[in-house]
């Protein structure tokens, strides 16, 4: 799966023969941020809630879709932000977000798709399905982990009027930054590295969201046969 992307304009292919719906249900404004090949969109925009935009996708995209929160005119997020502009142009965001990631078309017709708490959490993210056969629908959450999130992890608003409130949740990786939390060094397998006990947090709100590394189980899914996908913010 892919739990990280450089920063970098991804190259253009003309061919597109997907659409992916982003819409908004948070009851504020969510600039997506998109990164992969053929940089839809530029890499982002904005959307109002209950707002939804369509993009364009090559057959094979392995992209990433993410959500940007409480940013100003001059774009400088809360969480998810992209050097300051609304087409991060192949950029990935800075973490803590939620992201969806999709693998289409990556062996036999099939796509693989998934939402990762790997990066963090601002959000909760819905990957749905139309249209292919076998899918199943990827993340949403049961609760908030950012009204659960422990102080250390905590990403708070800091824009003048705004409220001083919880916004994003720093992953356990990130905000340890331990090889256990990290599944590397000595904890670098499956066989050695398991859900810790904060990752346990993400994945009781989250549950079919990646956790931590080694979440595949639970939390990656497979389609057949040329779907198209919504991506819904709250």
């Amino acid at each position: 799966m892919i739990f990280l992307l450089v920063g970098f304009l991804f190259p253009l292919n003309s061919y597109c023969a997907r659409q992916i719906n982003i819409y908004n249900r948070c009851p504020f404004p969510v600039w997506p941020g998109i990164a992969g090949p053929g940089n839809p969109a530029g890499g982002g925009f904005r959307l109002e809630n209950e707002q939804n935009r369509k993009i364009n996708v090559v057959d094979d995209w392995q992209g990433i879709i993410w959500g940007r929160t409480f940013c100003d005119n001059r774009m400088r997020c809360a969480t998810g932000g992209c050097a300051n502009r609304e087409q991060c142009n192949g950029t990935l965001g800075r973490a803590p977000f939620t992201a969806a990631e999709f693998s289409l078309n990556e062996a036999n017709d099939e796509d693989v798709y998934s939402v990762s708490l790997i990066n963090g959490y601002n959000i909760p993210i819905l990957i749905e399905p139309f249209g292919g056969r076998g899918c199943l629908r990827a993340g949403g959450c049961i609760s908030d982990i950012n009204e659960i999130c422990p102080v250390l992890m905590r990403v708070r608003t800091q824009r003048r009027g705004v409220n001083n409130n919880v916004v994003g949740c720093r992953s356990p990786c990130d905000a340890l930054r331990s090889d256990r939390e990290c599944c590397t060094g000595s904890f670098a397998t499956p066989d050695v590295c398991f859900r810790s006990h904060v990752a346990q947090t993400f994945k009781d709100a989250c549950p079919t969201a990646f956790s931590y590394r080694f979440d595949d189980a639970t939390s990656s899914f497979a389609c057949q046969t040329n779907a198209e996908y919504l991506v819904q913010f709250c």
